[in-house]
């Protein structure tokens, strides 16, 4: 090995663990064991500009092994990224740009947040797939405008997740060519050695997935890590995986032992393997001149391979202008949705499912936005999502707008969200709301990253009927309004699906989901005015009290139940009980409006009750109580879904006696 790619890779491991001895918490045993493989990619491979860490056309890089996140650190303060030495002191520590596990938006240089196992791989496979549909849309002869790899490292931990496991079979069944892990195989975990409960041949499993699958002999030879990316890069119709075998806690006295890897080493190692290596044990956060001028004169053509690209880019845009523009406005996330002419859609419609009202909205958005892609987990025409005429993404038709995910939720939900990271690109995944327990780690991490994943979930209710409680989603809504950073909406009719479509769309910063029913419900064409101007601020009143001085309650609904709240309303007038009805499809939106609207969507002085086909834990932040709530808070049962809407207390005269009790 040359002498500056071991100078390199010692300062990557040295000032790895000085991170987690400075932090005094951390993982040293990985940076150790998988420095080499992280500096052959980045100082072999990488194609990325430091100064410009959001360049569009750079090769994306994921560390899934996020616990190892002291040597990603280091690697970019190497690569030149604005990521200091004073940063990397701050290792985890509070406010720092070197958080515990990598994060995206905080650290410069990390494409994807990490940490849960198995995440960073599944959401791998999205950056790749988003790589190539870019490419076969805007690529021409000559002009290769999207043209980078998808790097990653990935772990035995990862390996054992299912998520990876499903994510990977997708990836080899749509021959993504472009991605490339390189495989940490350490053969420990935290509580020992792998096989304690992972003996399976990894390689034999991959090969079985449609991987091609490589090895090298050692992970300390750089000149053969780098010949097995080459062959990775040649072959075209695969994806990669380079098996490599290494050591925890490489040069330590605790290497090869399971307590490498999630404790500091203590000083007196720090120094013993510091001193193994012929380092001087007394300098931390060192960097040697050499390996600082190494990196140094690459930024130069660094920044020149970005300035080819745009010049290629300007090039690109006089011989396809149309096609140019259409690219850079994808690279922006422009969208640009009129929801007078979404609602228009519905003009003589009477009755539709909000499933099958999303699916007509979707055709509509399919035209007027090209980034939009997407699909479900083997449930498209139940779900809605397939978008006519624009083909299926798969190895021979890459230009395909529809994805077929397989019965894979939790992969699915990673690689939406890796899809979104990509960029250029709109994403959807879609399956029954009871199965948004499988996906919701993705929803978690989709939230943490703030990005504009969308999620659409149908058979939204015990109103599924004969399929039983199994498939009648109960506390799946509420579950999902508890992830901090998540929008939730359940549209009450066709027109408030329109319009949470276009705000679902128009969502940059965190993702959406869209609650749908499987049965119909009557479009409620005399409110369209209002709705169109109440719902995307989340509630709004939908059916105000004929007289405003004789408001006694209000009623607040949601999805199907806001029709049974404007029934009870007319019961209730002819009784001479004025009440008020809101449509309240999304409790994020609602309250992040002026103090000011929601009193006067929900005057303080006046009671108001809840009426939801869910659990009712959450509603006495609106209704002071959760007496006030008509819902479920035990499991649906088989029936036909009208007999159990009415057998869980779903009628117009249970509102009506409910109002009448707290008026």
């Amino acid at each position: 090995m040359k002498k500056i790619d071991q100078e390199s890779i010692n300062t990557l491991r040295f000032l790895s663990i000085d991170e987690v001895q400075a932090a005094n918490s951390g993982h040293p045993g990985l940076p150790l064991g998988t420095a080499p493989l992280m500096y052959t990619i980045w100082d072999r491979f990488m194609k990325v500009n430091p100064k410009d860490p959001s360049w569009f056309d750079r090769d994306r890089f994921v560390l899934s092994p996020g616990h190892g996140s002291a040597l990603q650190y280091a690697m970019l303060h190497l690569a030149g990224y604005k990521v200091s030495l004073d940063d990397l002191k701050q290792f985890r520590q509070w406010g720092s740009l070197t958080p515990g596990h990598p994060e995206y938006g905080v650290t410069p240089g990390v494409d994807v947040s990490t940490g849960p196992l198995g995440h960073g791989f599944a959401m791998a496979v999205g950056l790749a797939m988003a790589e190539k549909m870019l490419a076969a849309r805007y690529n021409k002869k000559g002009f290769p405008v999207v043209d980078h790899y998808t790097y990653g490292i990935t772990s035995d931990g990862d390996q054992m997740e299912g998520v990876a496991s499903e994510a990977a079979s997708l990836a080899g069944t749509l021959g993504l060519g472009k991605l490339i892990f390189l495989y940490d195989d350490n053969k420990i975990t935290i509580e020992g050695h792998t096989d304690i409960a992972f003996k399976e041949d990894v390689g034999a499993r991959f090969v079985a997935y449609g991987w091609q699958v490589l090895r090298v002999s050692t992970s300390e030879d750089v000149e053969e890590l780098a010949k097995a990316i080459k062959e990775a890069k040649r072959e075209k119709n695969r994806p990669s995986l380079i098996i490599v075998p290494t050591h925890i806690g490489f040069g330590s006295p605790r290497q090869d032992m399971a307590s490498a890897h999630g404790e500091p080493l203590g000083a007196e190692n720090v120094a013993a393997t510091k001193k193994a290596a012929g380092w001087d044990p007394e300098k931390s956060f060192y960097v040697p001149d050499e390996v600082r001028a190494h990196f140094e004169e690459k930024i130069p053509a660094a920044e020149r391979k970005e300035a080819e690209w745009e010049a290629l880019l300007d090039e690109y845009a006089k011989k396809y202008p149309d096609l140019a523009a259409e690219l850079v406005d994808r690279m922006n996330g422009k969208v640009d949705l009129d929801l007078k002419k979404l609602m228009a859609i519905f003009d003589g419609t009477e009755s539709a499912a909000t499933r099958a009202a999303s699916g007509t909205v979707l055709q509509s958005l399919a035209d007027a936005l090209p980034s939009l892609v997407g699909g479900s987990a083997d449930l498209g025409p139940s779900n809605k999502t397939e978008m006519k005429g624009k083909g299926f993404f798969s190895a021979r038709t890459p230009e395909g707008r529809n994805i077929h995910f397989g019965i894979r939720e939790h992969a699915m939900g990673c690689i939406v969200n890796g899809l979104s990271l990509h960029g250029g690109l709109l994403p959807f995944g879609a399956t029954f709301l009871v199965f948004a327990d499988f996906m919701r780690p993705a929803i978690r991490m989709a939230a943490l990253m703030g990005i504009g994943s969308h999620f659409v979930f149908t058979h939204d209710s015990i109103f599924v009927g004969e399929d039983g409680p199994t498939h009648q989603p109960v506390e799946q809504a509420m579950s999902l309004r508890l992830i901090p950073n998540v929008s939730v909406i359940r549209p009450a009719d066709a027109l408030e699906t329109a319009a949470a479509w276009k705000t679902a769309c128009e969502t940059k910063d965190r993702p959406t989901c869209l609650l749908l029913t499987r049965q119909g419900m009557p479009v409620l064409h005399d409110y369209a005015k209002v709705i169109a101007k109440g719902a995307p601020k989340g509630a709004y009143i939908l059916s105000p009290c004929p007289k405003e001085e004789d408001l006694k309650a209000v009623i607040i609904a949601t999805g199907s139940e806001v029709h049974l709240a404007l029934e009870a309303q007319k019961k209730l007038t002819k009784r001479h009980i004025g009440v008020q009805v809101v449509s309240m499809p999304s409790w994020d939106l609602f309250d992040s409006q002026s103090a000011a609207y929601r009193r006067r969507v929900l005057p303080k002085d006046v009671p108001a009750i809840a009426v939801e086909a869910g659990v009712r834990t959450g509603w006495a932040r609106y209704t002071g109580s959760e007496d006030h709530v008509i819902g479920i808070d035990t499991f649906g049962a088989s029936g036909p879904g009208k007999t159990v809407y009415k057998e869980y207390g779903f009628t117009v005269d249970h509102i009506v006696d409910m109002v009448r009790k707290v008026k």
